[in-house]
């Protein structure tokens, strides 16, 4: 209700026509409704097109003189790079360089961890994270580098740290400066985002391919292919954190003469430390969570350890190399976001010189330099075998237990197999049914409703032409069947999500006990999940929609506690002063101020779902991630990137049905 439909007709010391003008009645509040207005220009339309539509094609699918046949040009475009690749001067000066530019940066970081041997790079890291970020942070180090030496992966850990330093390093720099664009340039953003979209909706699967064609099985397409997937959250979070300065202080900062560049450096990126901050960490996520990924096309390391047990359905050898990957992600998050809170801060008073300024660095690389020296001294550059622990028997027991007890069986709540036969026949059957039979112009008028009412024309032409796109690649069952594994999956994941992360925004305790946990499920490749969840569900669409619930949950949770948390805490102190209770501060405040982080929060469930509905391809979930699957195994361009193509068509409709743009978010509707 409006705040005119709630003023009284009456005021004290009213005077003038103002006190008794009359209330709007209720239709006439409808009438001149935003959201009714623009629906009745959809009606019009719709009532002028539909029956044109239907008349000429009354089958209700997409028709088939509406699509267009790519197959053909794709192979001609694979077989000239292929004949070309060793000739070309786009491949021999452009292409080549970048090539060899990796190739030499990943080789450079590895050597030098050859040559700090387990015992340096143990140190070194340790020393490192207890000089910007704490003991208790130096002690995660220290244990976590242990544990990869006993599992038996020092060397692929090695590999896989030396690739993620080059890909990460390149996806926060890349990440920043589009952020920056975005951020500072509202037609810049507009221009950014869909290309964003597409980096990060396509499925690694989709451009493995021509990225092989182009640089061929070896570490600079799987650093190209890690750099591609993690550098748009960066992105994103970094044009957030700029967007959303505090607009009082850019105001401040600018009325004492501050520069361009001065307001940029001392005013907007302290303002959006914490954004980037929690971009550095999604974009180490989101890297180690492509190291499997990545070893399909030769990036080897850890990857390629849990590629390969998979292949043999071992559950004991993918944990044992899929932990080292969680534990690097752990260290790298919690080293750079240490350190990025204590820049700037000034040193504590009394403590020991050693720990300040440039002696600490000094002293990091002396004893550094002393313990790799005892380390060679003592003949032992990489971890001694004779200090392994195989755990690969113990969790394969443990996983036949619980298939052997959870799968089917169990009283009252009956077993995992029942679960996924229920989601299966009471949600995504009659989901996908659903929207395989609406007509398709019904669909592209659902879409361009949802996009028109929380945005503009251009939302509305952008989401209507991604799906009409779909049709006309000639996917259009296909991609009926994922959309509707992707809605299933999204909402469970946005209803858990929200709820976690609003419980862990108002308990710092629950924070700080999921954090591990987070970091574990976000960190652990998409493939170590595929083995349990066929294990407990079976195969088909329940165990791809349970993975992909998993993975995307994390990302979910840490924007949403990050945003609740960014409120500004003047505005709920002057709601707890009215009175306002907890539930009324958090819907009446804190979720209202939180948008944009809640949106963002929307944004990622919708990709990550995307990414491992589609991986669920290999587990029988059908539709385009099999397509997108069987053109990688095949050598297919043209069936494996129309898949993709469609897959990014579906991820761009379903970020402008759930983004309002700049425009309408100034409108305050």
């Amino acid at each position: 209700m409006s705040a005119t439909a709630t003023r009284p007709t009456t005021e004290p010391g009213a005077t003038g026509t103002a006190a008794s003008e009359p209330r709007p009645s209720p239709l006439t509040a409808a009438v001149h409704s935003h959201a009714v207005r623009k629906l009745a220009v959809l009606v019009v339309i719709a009532a002028v097109l539909i029956p044109l539509a239907h008349a000429k094609w009354a089958s209700g699918t997409w028709p088939d003189a509406l699509t267009v046949d790519v197959s053909e040009p794709l192979g001609k475009a694979s077989d000239w790079i292929i004949d070309n690749r060793d000739s070309h001067w786009i491949f021999l000066y452009f292409f080549g360089h970048i090539s060899n530019a990796v190739i030499i940066s990943v080789r450079a970081v590895y050597v030098v961890l050859l040559t700090l041997g387990w015992a340096g790079v143990t140190a070194a890291s340790t020393l490192v994270a207890w000089r910007v970020a704490g003991v208790r942070v130096a002690v995660t180090t220290v244990v976590s580098f242990v544990v990869c030496g006993l599992l038996g992966m020092w060397v692929p850990t090695m590999q896989t740290l030396a690739l993620m330093a080059v890909a990460v390093t390149a996806s926060v720099v890349i990440g920043v400066l589009l952020g920056l664009a975005g951020g500072l340039s509202e037609r810049a953003f507009r221009a950014l985002r869909p290309v964003l979209d597409t980096m990060q909706v396509l499925p690694a699967f989709a451009y493995l391919l021509p990225v092989v064609l182009i640089f061929g099985i070896g570490v600079p397409g799987a650093v190209l292919a890690t750099v591609i997937y993690a550098a748009p959250p960066m992105a994103r979070l970094t044009a957030l954190g700029l967007r959303g300065a505090d607009a009082g202080v850019l105001e401040a900062v600018t009325s004492l003469g501050a520069t361009w560049r001065q307001r940029l450096l001392s005013a907007r990126l302290p303002l959006a430390r914490k954004e980037l901050l929690l971009g550095v960490n999604q974009a180490i996520m989101m890297a180690l969570s492509m190291a499997v990924i990545a070893s399909v096309i030769g990036g080897g390391g850890l990857g390629d350890r849990v590629y390969q047990a998979l292949s043999s359905v071992d559950v004991g050898k993918a944990l044992a190399a899929g932990l080292p990957i969680v534990l690097l992600a752990v260290v790298m998050d919690r080293t750079t976001a240490s350190a990025g809170e204590r820049l700037g801060a000034p040193p504590a008073e009394g403590g020991p010189r050693l720990l300040r300024g440039w002696p600490a660095w000094a002293g990091v690389a002396a004893i550094t330099v002393v313990v790799t020296v005892a380390g060679r001294l003592a003949g032992s550059q990489t971890w001694p075998t004779g200090w392994t622990v195989a755990i690969e028997e113990p969790v394969n027991q443990f996983k036949d237990w619980m298939v052997d007890h959870l799968y089917t069986g169990v009283p009252v709540v009956g077993g995992t197999a029942e679960w996924a036969s229920d989601y299966v026949k009471w949600i995504l059957d009659p989901l996908r049914e659903g929207l395989q039979g609406l007509p398709w112009y019904a669909v592209l008028l659902i879409v361009a409703a949802l996009a028109w009412l929380i945005g503009t024309w251009a939302t509305t032409l952008t989401a209507t032409a991604a799906m009409a796109a779909i049709g006309v690649l000639g996917v259009w069952e296909p991609s009926m069947d994922t959309l509707s594994q992707v809605l299933a999956a999204v909402f469970v994941t946005l209803v858990l999500g929200f709820a976690i992360g609003i419980a862990a925004a108002r308990s710092t305790r629950l924070e700080r006990l999921l954090r591990p946990v987070l970091d574990v499920c976000q960190t652990m490749p998409q493939f170590v999940y595929l083995i349990p969840v066929v294990a407990l569900f079976g195969v088909g669409r329940a165990p791809a929609a349970a993975a992909a619930i998993v993975y995307a949950l994390p990302a979910v949770i840490r924007i949403t506690t990050q945003g609740l948390r960014n409120v500004d805490p003047a505005a709920l102190e002057s709601a707890r002063s009215l009175g306002a209770t907890q539930g009324q501060q958090l819907r009446q405040v804190q979720l209202p101020l939180a948008r944009p982080a809640l949106l963002l929060a929307v944004n990622q469930g919708v990709v990550l779902v995307l990414a491992v509905v589609i991986i669920g391809g290999l587990v029988g979930s059908g539709a385009l991630g099999y397509d997108v699957v069987f053109g990688l195994a095949q050598g297919d361009l043209a069936t494996g990137l129309v898949a993709g193509a469609a897959i990014v068509c579906l991820g761009l409709m379903l970020d402008r049905v759930t983004q309002p743009t700049a425009r309408r978010d100034r409108k305050g509707a």
